[in-house]
């Protein structure tokens, strides 16, 4: 099977399960940002202040694009929105429940179950297969075993179905970050986030993902990127210019 036919069914499979998942939430907008500013602290000067009172609506079903040059904020943004770090003011909810100032762990473990994220680098544990690693999300709650097939048919469905057993020095740019993906989406979030998912995949594999993007926002997930791949960008619903 080729690379391309392994990501023509990840979207047609995957997108089956995303649409059946998180229909207890809470009400609200999958993930909001109401006035958030964005700084730096810089020692011995002010806070380099990167983003002023933005705000954002994602709702279900919805594909929304940060785009802008590097060091625009996009990254400072998504990290915001997925609980990673928190806003200098401003409130971040999660389906109608504000995050901002909830414990570091309660904000993990919401994390964990509504948000599959994907940073820039697809970063892997290097001790851990790429099955480990997939199945990282489901330890907590000791589903590793019970979600392992399901771990090996999304990377089957991602094209590095003959992965399985690698460590990730022994994988490309391109399927680690497709390995990484596999993971953000082991446990059927409601929302997904990735940073330049396209960056280290040619073209064609960029175009894959790009579709696997748009098929999972059209079955009802919610998905933010960062990116300033004109090809996503288009694909988007909606755009953030960041300059």
């Amino acid at each position: 099977m080729t690379g391309q036919d392994s990501m023509t069914d990840a979207r047609d499979s995957i997108v089956v399960d995303a649409a059946t998942v998180h229909d207890d939430t809470l009400g609200g907008a999958s993930v909001e940002l109401r006035d958030v500013t964005i700084q730096y602290e810089r020692p011995g000067d002010e806070p380099l202040s990167i983003v002023a009172g933005y705000g954002l609506v994602l709702e279900r079903g919805q594909l929304h694009c940060l785009a802008g040059r590097s060091g625009s904020g996009k990254t400072s943004i998504l990290r915001v929105a997925a609980g990673l770090v928190p806003p200098a003011s401003g409130r971040v909810l999660w389906e109608g429940l504000e995050i901002t100032g909830l414990a570091d762990d309660v904000i993990t473990t919401r994390r964990r179950r509504h948000i599959g994220y994907l940073d820039q680098r697809g970063s892997l544990l290097p001790g851990l297969t790429a099955l480990e690693n997939v199945l990282l999300p489901a330890v907590p709650d000791r589903r590793a075993r019970e979600l392992a097939r399901p771990a090996r048919d999304l990377l089957h469905r991602l094209g590095v179905g003959a992965r399985t057993t690698h460590y990730p020095d022994r994988l490309s740019g391109g399927e680690r970050q497709r390995v990484a993906f596999a993971r953000a989406l082991l446990l059927g979030p409601a929302v997904v986030m990735a940073d330049e998912p396209t960056a280290s995949l040619d073209r064609a594999t960029a175009d894959q993902l790009i579709a696997l993007l748009r098929s999972l926002a059209d079955e009802g997930m919610a998905v933010l990127v960062a990116s300033h791949d004109q090809h996503l960008i288009s694909a988007a619903d909606s755009r953030t210019m960041l300059t």
